[in-house]
């Protein structure tokens, strides 16, 4: 009879492959991940049916973690401005705080493994942002982009803004609310 799967092992192997695809990238093994998470390579797979799964599996946790993040306090009723410093303030966070993830997520976003059911799969996650985005949009106090490109504005401004706040700590504040008017800008048009 078959073990049952343990959560803790699924967990570590997706936390060794964040910190393997965040130092590797697509070049990152299943020996290499299996042998970060201190499993053997035919555990993975037990979890995993491939490589294949176990990168949108990643991606997807990471997607789900992030969207927790961002969406936990979210102020739903509050002004869109309001909403968007929210999210910015949390997302800038999150990066800050975990940066193998954050790296992990910028080469699984860019990887063609990816498949487009676990980027819309990822995409949907984050409703109420997109939703307050587009509705904005429709009533005009928001430039008329596509969705996606106001995330990928953000996504852009948001890296810069994390790599100062972790090359100049002292600065952190400064550069998070920088970062945010910057955005707030390209999105809002001033």
């Amino acid at each position: 009879m078959a073990r049952p799967k343990s959560d803790d092992k699924r967990n570590a192997i997706l936390a060794a492959a964040a910190r393997v695809i965040a130092e590797q990238g697509g070049s990152a093994t299943t020996a290499r991940i299996a042998k970060e998470a201190r499993v053997a390579e035919g555990t993975l797979f037990t979890y995993f049916a491939n490589k294949d799964d176990l990168l949108n599996q990643l991606y997807l946790d990471l997607k789900s973690g992030l969207r927790d993040v961002m969406l936990h306090g979210y102020p739903l009723d509050a002004p869109l401005r309001e909403r968007a410093h929210h999210a910015w303030n949390a997302y800038v966070d999150w990066g800050i705080s975990r940066p193998a993830e954050r790296r992990a997520m910028a080469r699984l976003t860019l990887s063609e493994r990816i498949t487009d059911a676990s980027r819309k799969t990822g995409s949907d996650a984050f409703a109420p942002i997109s939703a307050a985005i587009q509705e904005a949009a429709a009533l005009g106090k928001l430039r008329d982009y596509p969705a996606p490109f106001v995330g990928a504005i953000m996504n852009s401004l948001a890296e810069t803004t994390m790599d100062f706040v972790a090359h100049y700590p002292d600065d952190a504040d400064r550069y998070r609310a920088a970062g945010f008017e910057a955005f707030w800008n390209a999105i809002a048009g001033g």
